[in-house]
């Protein structure tokens, strides 16, 4: 069996993040939702628990980060595309989100980020490793004389 990812995340309005995740492309599983959580799926091994804040509370002691003001953690999140990344950050602006960051086009890594509606981190990207095993193998530039 695949390893799977849950990534559970704290949320003020569950009908209003379920409706964004669906907006950029997971689907519900209403066979582990209900008023407190909500199982959203984005492949067969990537899964987004959208968790109430009294039910997030229920798994740690811990106090629940203000993602607004505090960055805990950023989800990278592979793309098949230039365009998926777009796409999706397209999506995701389109549904309530917020840009992160502008487009990064590092030639063989693109990538932008966007904020979810509770202020959740995402960075959609999209690596070529051809052109990133290319440029790893180009021998480096000599150096110039001052």
């Amino acid at each position: 069996m695949s390893k799977m990812i849950f990534v559970n995340l704290p949320v003020a309005d569950l009908p209003k993040s379920m409706a964004f995740y669906e907006a950029i492309g997971f689907t519900n599983n209403p066979q582990f939702t209900d008023e407190t959580a909500a199982c959203m799926v984005l492949t067969d091994t990537i899964y987004v628990m959208l968790l109430t804040h009294g039910k997030f509370a229920q798994f740690t002691t811990r106090e629940i980060a203000d993602s607004h003001r505090t960055a805990q953690m950023l989800l990278a999140l592979s793309c098949d595309s230039r365009e998926g990344v777009d796409r999706i950050t397209a999506a995701a602006l389109g549904a309530g989100g917020s840009l992160a960051h502008d487009v990064e086009d590092l030639g063989f890594m693109y990538s932008t980020g966007f904020f979810d509606p509770d202020g959740h981190g995402w960075g959609p990207f999209f690596m070529d490793m051809a052109s990133f095993e290319a440029q790893q193998a180009a021998p480096a530039p000599e150096p110039t004389a001052a």
